[in-house]
């Protein structure tokens, strides 16, 4: 793994670890003010109280990457600290558990009488998930303390595990035991000059390499086939994010790997549609706009690299993340180009009688269709338009309505057209936008 001794970054890492995080309380539970040295060094004892042997603890990921090379604008969103213990049998991990939600009991405010809060209290208020992996080869648990900004403190406790890491650049891990020694033995601030020697290294293999490409933002993996998901949703971050493969010819088939490992661990359209939503609420607190250029993305990559599907499951797959594409425009209200969008109607037969209506509204199957505007959605997954197919029927009613509504009040245009206005996304995916002209097709 060829641990690195790290000099010039001290500063950094001190920063990390002694800056107070909020962690937010649920209903009328304070937010507690953490900072990250102090509840590491608090488990730490609580472990060692209980017997359980802590064999070092590592700063994991993101937040290792940052601290190494942070003028390449990499950023970090949660705090990943790895606790290495042994965790033979349930017991372990019950200890673990409990350890952690009786030292949030410490900071909590001295007014709160705190006899009174179980640690299932802490856990419902506190805890924003937790993770137990018990197999023959993965052994670890994870608990992730609550941040609205998505900042949150995850606390990971590691028997073993095969795989640390899903691309060469978030595969770096700092050792903190020495300087959270030095905090324990002074209260003195870190200096440049004056610092304990620590250790980094990276669970890629070739430290230089890695750190390389997180200097130049290139995206390496080795058999993504190990990883849960396959990395792909990370791999589409990493791509939205201005990262480029390292190897061209190489990712076209890493990305293959990586689909057929994501459908065999999401196979129902439903379990994938969670957890890509969940991947968004998790990864772009406080960037709404790069939602939809982050789902175009996984998108391409799907549509380009998928060959482990049936043509009517890759459809659904493609159908469902362009409506979640869509809604995040409407969330945001833009839209990417609206200069060809108009939402057209199908005409009565005898529409050249010119006693009826250009707004009369035939029966049967819904008249209303969505022309799609040519930046993204002309899709060629054989999916085709983005029509009723992709809609509800509650969508589908809410714009036949607007056309009746438009017509009974003599409208030749939908409201707001007149003022050159269009809609913030695609018809029928909104509904309180104004709505562009209607016209009859020719």
């Amino acid at each position: 793994m060829c641990p690195v001794a790290l000099t010039s970054n001290i500063k950094i890492l001190d920063q990390v670890l002694t800056e107070a995080i909020p962690i937010h309380g649920r209903g009328n539970f304070p937010t507690l003010e953490v900072k990250p040295k102090d509840i590491i060094h608090m488990v730490k004892e609580q472990l060692i109280e209980k017997q359980i042997h802590v064999r070092d603890i590592r700063l994991n990921g993101s937040t290792a990457s940052h601290i190494l090379v942070k003028h390449n604008g990499t950023s970090y969103k949660d705090l990943d600290i790895i606790f290495g213990v042994e965790l033979p049998s349930e017991f372990e991990f019950q200890i673990v558990k409990e350890a952690v939600l009786n030292c949030l009991l410490d900071f909590l405010p001295k007014c709160v009488n705190k006899q009174k809060i179980t640690a299932q209290t802490m856990k419902d208020a506190y805890v924003q998930k937790m993770v137990k992996v018990s197999t023959d080869h993965d052994r670890w648990s994870l608990i992730s303390l609550s941040n609205n900004s998505g900042k949150n403190v995850e606390l990971k406790f590691v028997s073993s595990l095969r795989r640390q890491f899903e691309f060469s650049v978030d595969s770096f891990q700092i050792i903190l035991d020495s300087i959270l020694a030095v905090y324990r033995a002074s209260e003195r601030p870190l200096t440049q000059d004056c610092h304990p020697a620590v250790i980094a290294e990276s669970m890629y293999g070739d430290f230089n390499q890695a750190m390389d490409h997180l200097r130049y933002k290139l995206i390496s993996t080795r058999n993504p086939e190990e990883i849960r998901g396959g990395g792909l949703l990370k791999y589409s971050n990493l791509l939205v994010r201005d990262f480029k493969p390292a190897d061209e010819a190489e990712i076209k088939s890493l990305e293959r790997y990586m689909c057929s490992r994501f459908f065999i661990d999401f196979p129902d359209v439903a379990e994938q549609q969670r957890k890509i939503e969940s991947y968004l609420r998790n990864h772009f607190i406080g960037e709404e706009k790069s939602k939809y250029d982050y789902l175009m993305t996984l998108r391409g990559v799907v549509n380009k690299s998928t060959v482990c599907l049936m043509g009517h499951e890759r459809r659904q797959t493609l159908n469902m993340i362009t409506i979640l594409a869509l809604k995040v425009l409407g969330e945001q209200n833009i839209i990417p180009n609206a200069a060809n969008v108009t939402c057209y109607y199908q005409p009565a037969p005898y529409i050249s009688d010119r006693n009826f209506s250009n707004y009369y509204i035939a029966h049967g199957q819904p008249p209303v269709f969505y022309q799609p505007y040519p930046f993204h959605i002309q899709l060629q997954s054989g999916m085709g338009q983005l029509g009723f197919g992709a809609w509800s029927t509650q969508e589908r009613n809410f714009c036949v309505s607007r056309v009746e509504d438009a017509h009974a009040g003599g409208l030749s245009e939908f409201p707001g057209s007149q003022a050159g206005m269009f809609p913030k996304i695609p018809c029928a995916m909104v509904t309180q936008q104004p709505w562009v002209r209607a016209q009859t097709p020719h």
